[in-house]
Formats: structure tokens, C-alpha cells, sequence
């Protein structure tokens, strides 16, 4: 088992949107806005399923794949308590989505988890290729990325006292988004994307730019005080967000941020 393989293991990604709902709400906004009605959807890195089971209770077809075994059958096991069909549960890895699903085509292909743990540019690359294999022309692509920012806002609300150990680790994120896991230090090998090289990156692809936006934006300082608020005032902020989120200049101040295309009909 690798280290990715073993982190997710060990860690609760099912609650773990409970804890961090704006990211939850502001991706399923996204994915009400840019998926259209009763569509065949892949979910690559779906893990325990939050999003999977959403989708399939708004009426979708969807198919999971993840890389982590326990997390595949803990998807299998929500989705029959929640009451609802997944087409398949797929233990596999990103890079291998033609071998896993040969000859499949889908409206839209959910990428949001993979590219949190390629540390090099061709096996991003790749995972994107994989990906664009098994979309219709015409279909959406949402990928999600860890922000190189986000290593400091996490300092910042949970562990600013360490600043003088962890300064020039977390500088370096943004010139290079490479991390590698160290025992005793939580997060698995990972990589954090500077949000002004998103476009760049995915402008290799054969796709249409339709969003890019930062998911928790201004929030990520503060989440725990918003969501402590009457849910009338929370959905207020999260229009807010919503209606700041693709300003370049709001990109720095997230944790995850979402890039949406579509496949060209060439």
C-alpha cells in the first residue's frame, strides 16, 4: 500500500466536508451550474462518496473510481444508507482510467482529489489526458487543486506559533508545489498548485475555460465562525464568494480551487 493509499486509510474524508461545508456547498453550486440534467458522470478520486451520492440523488448516472480500496467500499456501503445507485465503485488509479473503463464516454468527469498528490507535471498531465479520454465532446471537466497558499492559511488558523520552523517551507510551496509526507507531520505526499499557473496548465488541453473559481475565497480564514451562523446568514456568504470567486485577485485567499471546461467538438 503506498502512502496516499495509506493515509486515506486512516482518515475520515467522509466527515471531513461536514467539517469544511463551504468547500462542500460552493462544489455543488458548480456542479448544479455546469452539469446538465440526467448526465452519465465519472467521479475520478470520488473517495467515500459525498459527491457521488449527491450527484446520483439530483437524478445522475455515476460512476466512482478511487484509488483507495476502504474508501471505495465505504462509498458502496453510503450510497445504499443514503438509498441510491452508483453504476459502479472502482478501485483504481487516475492514470489508468482507459484500462479501468475501456471504451466508456461520460457528460462530465469529475477530477477533484487526483491532482492534490501527482508531484510531477506529467503525471498531471497524464491524469488530465486520461480524464479527456472518456468525456463526450462536448462535456464538462471539473478538476479541483490544493491551492500553494493553503499550507499558510492552515499555519495561520491552527498552528501560527511554528511560523519560525515552517517559513521557508511554506514559501517555497509557491515556486515549487512539491510535499512530501513526514512521519508525524499529517498530510500525505501532495502537490500545491500557485493558482496564477492553473490556466497555463490546462490550456494544454483541448478545452473551453469556463470557470475557474476560489472555492472557500475569502472564508477560509474565518469557516468555523461562519458556520456557527443561522443557515440563512451562511448561504448569504456563500453568495458572496460565489459571486467573487473567479476574480483572479480573490485566488490566493482559498485553500481549493476549481477549474471548469468543456470538451471542444472537434
Amino acid at each position: 500500500m503506498g502512502n496516499i493509499e495509506q493515509y486515506y486509510s486512516n482518515y475520515d474524508e467522509w466527515g471531513r466536508l461536514l467539517r469544511h461545508r463551504i468547500e462542500f456547498e460552493m462544489t455543488k453550486r458548480m456542479l448544479d451550474r455546469f452539469i446538465p440534467e440526467g448526465a452519465s458522470v465519472l467521479d475520478v478520486g470520488g473517495g467515500p462518496g459525498r459527491y457521488s451520492i449527491y450527484l446520483a440523488q439530483k437524478g445522475h448516472d455515476v460512476t466512482l473510481v478511487d484509488l483507495c480500496e476502504k474508501l471505495v467500499e465505504q462509498a458502496a456501503k453510503n450510497s445504499k444508507e443514503a438509498g441510491v445507485v452508483l453504476k459502479g465503485c472502482i478501485q483504481g488509479n487516475v492514470l489508468e482510467l482507459s484500462k479501468l473503463l475501456p471504451g466508456k464516454k461520460y457528460d462530465a468527469v469529475l477530477c477533484m482529489g487526483p491532482m492534490y498528490h501527482l508531484l510531477e507535471e506529467n503525471q498531471r498531465k497524464e491524469a488530465i489526458n486520461q480524464c479527456m479520454g472518456l468525456l463526450k465532446k462536448g462535456g464538462v471537466l471539473i478538476v479541483s487543486f490544493i491551492s500553494a497558499y493553503a499550507p499558510i492559511i492552515d499555519c495561520l488558523k491552527a498552528y501560527p506559533q511554528d511560523i519560525s520552523r515552517l517559513k521557508s517551507r511554506l514559501l517555497r510551496y509557491l515556486e515549487d508545489g512539491r510535499h512530501y509526507s513526514t512521519v508525524g507531520e499529517g498530510f500525505t505526499d501532495a502537490y500545491f498548485f500557485n493558482p496564477a499557473d492553473i490556466e497555463r496548465f490546462m490550456s494544454q488541453f483541448k478545452l473551453e475555460t469556463l470557470r475557474i473559481i476560489a472555492v472557500e475565497g475569502l472564508g477560509a480564514l474565518v469557516e468555523e465562525k461562519l458556520m456557527q451562523l443561522p443557515e440563512e446568514d451562511f448561504q448569504h456568504w456563500l453568495d458572496v464568494f460565489e459571486a467573487i470567486s473567479s476574480n483572479p485577485e480573490v485566488w490566493g485567499s482559498c485553500e481549493h480551487l476549481l477549474y471548469i471546461g468543456r470538451k471542444e467538438d472537434l
